[in-house]
């Protein structure tokens, strides 16, 4: 009899499941909606509609029948963590063992390959987590905008905020970052968009999306929006140094892989390089594979298969 593993990464915008055979080879792939948060009825049935619609897609391409189908192993990742999602998994999902983790283990399992080292994940915010010979985990950060995301989308964006507003009131260096969000948002004056950063009408998200226009701004020459680039890097490249601490010894070689929105930019991601290889044995590179080939590469892990995936299809970091 055929033997089967799934991964499914499931986030804010949308939810993959990858479906292995015995050998590691990809069998299947399906998409779904997003399926991170479940707390109240209606978030529930969105839950259980994403993770059963990526899971049936996977299966038909497969061959497999979906109803009757069940895993030797299964590993689900989550945006937000797996406390409020784990019951319910265990209650749809047919599989001989499942493992409910939190979205920084699977993007760090894909991007490492299965293998010892560490990620630094840098979207709307930060987390760095890794993995060493001895099966030890550690984190830093991912606390949210509040306590922590460090070096991430909001993080910058804010950084830019404040340095404008603070130039508009005549007490910063002035920045072309004033003119570029008032641009950007059509706001009459700095008051004007951080009384609107108070409302539902600026999430979180897209303030974290303001990034990519300090990034544009130091592209074109600007020092205050580079400095703030520059400073997220080195928060970014602490975090690393932090899990690696508690990890891996002094020179050891540690492949380290970086994924986000964050990266995108240049003068970040250069900055960024920099510092990390500052540490003796620290090697960057970008993620081998995305987080749902990663929650299969657990899924494996947790069945004690040990096996290189192939046919694995692309996947957005």
């Amino acid at each position: 009899m055929s033997r089967y593993f799934l991964g499914v990464d499931g986030g804010q915008s949308s939810t993959t499941a990858l479906i292995g055979d015995a050998a590691g080879r990809v069998v299947g792939a399906g998409h779904g909606g997003p399926c991170n948060h479940v707390g109240a009825e209606e978030g529930r049935t969105k839950f259980i509609s994403a993770l059963n619609a990526c899971v049936q897609a996977a299966c038909l391409q497969a061959g497999l029948d979906a109803s009757s189908v069940r895993f030797v192993s299964a590993c689900l990742g989550f945006s937000g963590g797996p406390a409020d999602k784990e019951a319910l998994v265990h209650e749809i999902l047919p599989s001989g063992r499942t493992l409910v983790t939190d979205d920084a283990r699977i993007a760090f399992a894909g991007a490492a390959g299965g293998a010892p080292g560490l990620i630094v994940i840098a979207g709307t915010g930060s987390i760095a987590f890794g993995r060493n010979a001895a099966g030890e985990t550690a984190r830093a950060g991912g606390w949210g905008y509040l306590f922590g995301d460090e070096g991430g989308g909001f993080y910058i964006a804010r950084q830019a905020l404040r340095a404008a507003l603070r130039s508009e009131e005549g007490w910063g260096a002035p920045t072309a970052l004033r003119s570029v969000l008032l641009h950007a948002t059509g706001a009459r004056d700095m008051s004007d968009l951080l009384h609107r950063c108070y409302t539902s009408e600026f999430p979180h998200s897209r303030v974290a999306g303001f990034a990519k226009l300090v990034d544009a701004a130091a592209e074109n020459g600007d020092h205050i929006a580079r400095e703030i680039l520059h400073e997220s890097a080195q928060q970014l490249a602490m975090l690393a140094a932090a899990v690696r601490r508690q990890l891996f010894g002094a020179g050891d070689v540690v492949r380290l892989a970086y994924v986000g929105g964050v990266f995108h930019s240049r003068t970040l991601l250069a900055r960024f390089q920099s510092l990390v290889e500052l540490e003796e044995g620290n090697r960057l590179a970008p993620p081998l594979y995305g987080p749902a080939a990663g929650a299969l590469l657990e899924a494996y892990r947790a069945a004690g298969v040990e096996c290189t995936l192939s046919n694995v299809p692309s996947q957005k970091f």
